[in-house]
């Protein structure tokens, strides 16, 4: 099969580019390895930006859809210290309103035509066949050919190696993910610290960070910077097993804080950090691009889902503004896209030195009262 426009992988970014080529009247084909829309969660919350994620929404012409998702208050900010101490509190909004993950990737599979994404597509394989095109091969056998192949497949992109031999590396530490339901009644000495929004409680290494998701519901995720090996050590398939290890590393913090960890009511999750060097980039190769974290992978800044979104908005109206040039419509993307990942995922690694930092959390208050100065690009 030969199809215009191959996108690999239904997240955020991939819609976004499919739904921007398919108003602009451009056939495309997304496949994802994912068995269905509902195959798993699509994680929390999160901050829409005013000037990326908010702009390719709009391009997308979704925008009145993701403010019908909005949930109203969660922009607000609450850092405290580990003894349970309110060091910093503010509720104003900031242009970053608050979303389901999930919500808003409905939105975008709602607005392609049935068909456009096919489900069940894992990528095994990648090759080129000369004068810019491109065969995919899948874990079922089947294949397809195409003229124009977007690598918009992750972490792990499978489209990647065909532009480079770059590969993420560990950032040196890691996140353990639970969850509270209904927190406001179940757990409301937690609840009341998370506050209307996010939470973060911060020290030297390790810190516990909360987003306050519909539903009352309490969504952890606890920071601690080891090694690999040192969470290989924890069997996360005995979750009461590896709560209680990872609580262990903050004895001593205000029992409303640790009963995040201790009392989550899904299995603690390990999210591993990883990321591509700052910076990357890849010469011109014809017929093939890379949006979002396949592209550059960053230490979560907030930028992730916002870039990913931007760079396939801004790959489609480039597409479309070069109907009969292909190659100057990914040139044109590229030369932009390379320098704005680069600032985000340079803003991100300083963000990660405020949060866990040698003067965490004092860094991040002064971030957000306006005393920290973030690196020059």
């Amino acid at each position: 099969m030969t199809t215009d426009v191959t996108i690999i992988g239904a997240g955020l970014g991939g819609l976004t580019l499919a739904r921007v080529l398919h108003i602009h009247g451009i056939s495309v084909t997304v496949c994802e390895a994912e068995a269905s829309p509902t195959a798993r969660s699509q994680g929390g919350m999160l901050d829409i930006h005013e000037d990326n994620g908010q702009p390719a929404l709009q391009a997308a012409g979704l925008t009145d859809e993701f403010r019908a998702l909005i949930l109203e208050g969660r922009e607000a900010m609450r850092i405290l210290d580990t003894d349970g101490t309110v060091l910093f509190d503010d509720d104003s909004t900031r242009g970053r309103p608050e979303v389901q993950r999930g919500e808003l990737r409905q939105i975008l599979l709602d607005s392609l035509p049935a068909g456009t994404v096919r489900w069940g597509h894992k990528v095994s394989n990648t090759r080129a066949l000369g004068e810019g095109r491109h065969e995919v091969t899948f874990a079922d056998g089947t294949t397809v050919v195409t003229s124009l192949l977007v690598g918009a497949d992750g972490a792990w992109s499978r489209v990647r190696p065909l532009l480079t031999d770059a590969t993420p590396e560990y950032i040196g530490h890691s996140y353990v993910e639970t969850y509270l339901l209904d927190g406001d009644n179940r757990h409301p000495a937690s609840a009341k610290a998370v506050g209307a929004g996010s939470l973060f409680v911060l020290a030297p290494g390790k810190g516990i960070s909360v987003h306050r998701e519909s539903g009352g519901n309490l969504h952890t995720y606890v920071a601690l910077s080891r090694s690999q090996d040192w969470f290989a050590g924890i069997d996360f398939t005995d979750a009461d097993a590896a709560a209680a290890r990872t609580a262990q590393e903050f004895d001593g913090w205000a029992p409303e804080l640790t009963a995040l960890i201790t009392d989550g009511e899904t299995a603690p999750v390990l999210r591993t950090l990883n990321a591509l060097p700052v910076g990357l980039r890849w010469d011109r190769v014809p017929g093939v691009t890379l949006i979002g974290d396949a592209a550059h992978l960053a230490a979560p800044n907030g930028e992730g889902a916002n870039l990913a979104m931007y760079d396939g908005a801004e790959l489609g109206k480039a597409l479309a503004a070069h109907p009969d040039d292909v190659e100057a419509a990914l040139t044109e993307y590229e030369q932009a896209m390379f320098p704005r990942s680069e600032a985000a995922a340079a803003d991100g690694a300083h963000l990660h030195e405020l949060l866990f930092g040698d003067n965490a959390p004092h860094g991040l208050i002064d971030m957000f009262t306006g005393h920290d100065v973030a690196p020059a690009h």
